[in-house]
């Protein structure tokens, strides 16, 4: 799929020279990107035979369930998939997780955030936005609120922030 690394990492001298590459490209050291390799092998070998994770295959990973659609699950994929192929291979997704290492910096974490919630990628999050992603994250947690108390929510959000990308 374009990376180095997007099907196998190949025999142990270009599997070492792969992991050392994403390592050098990120705040993972080389032990760690192995371990994510690893986690990485275990993951995909649970919902596909070609290395790769697509977005059903991520959301049974995160949740369990193919059926329900998840709007936070999709939104993270679309982020994980970088080369928006439909597929998250292996050097998508050690890059993805470079942005929840220590090391990385809190503009680039915002700006993660910012682009998870803005669903509609205008450069703006929308009071719809934040309702969707209240309401998707209430059925995720099986939890229940009245239309109202939503509302109050968003209406709180609306007078506490305005978010747009410019912000970050």
């Amino acid at each position: 799929m374009g990376c180095v690394c997007s099907k196998h990492l190949g025999g142990t001298r270009t599997r070492h020279e792969n992991i050392s590459l994403l390592a050098s490209q990120t705040f993972f050291s080389d032990a760690e990107v192995e371990v994510l390799h690893e986690l990485f092998t275990k993951l995909t070998s649970c919902v596909s035979s070609d290395n790769l994770i697509t977005k059903e295959g991520f959301q049974f990973i995160l949740t369990k369930d193919t059926k329900r659609r998840s709007l936070s699950t999709e939104r993270m994929f679309g982020l994980f998939d970088m080369r928006n192929d439909e597929a998250i291979d292996f050097g998508e997704f050690v890059h993805s997780l470079n942005i929840f290492h220590p090391n990385s910096t809190q503009r680039d974490k915002a700006l993660f955030a910012f682009r998870l919630y803005d669903t509609r990628q205008t450069g703006f999050i929308e009071p719809e936005e934040v309702k969707e992603m209240i309401i998707d994250v209430l059925e995720e947690s099986e939890l229940m609120l009245t239309e109202s108390i939503i509302d109050s929510i968003v209406s709180k959000w609306e007078i506490d922030i305005s978010l747009n990308f410019a912000d970050i």
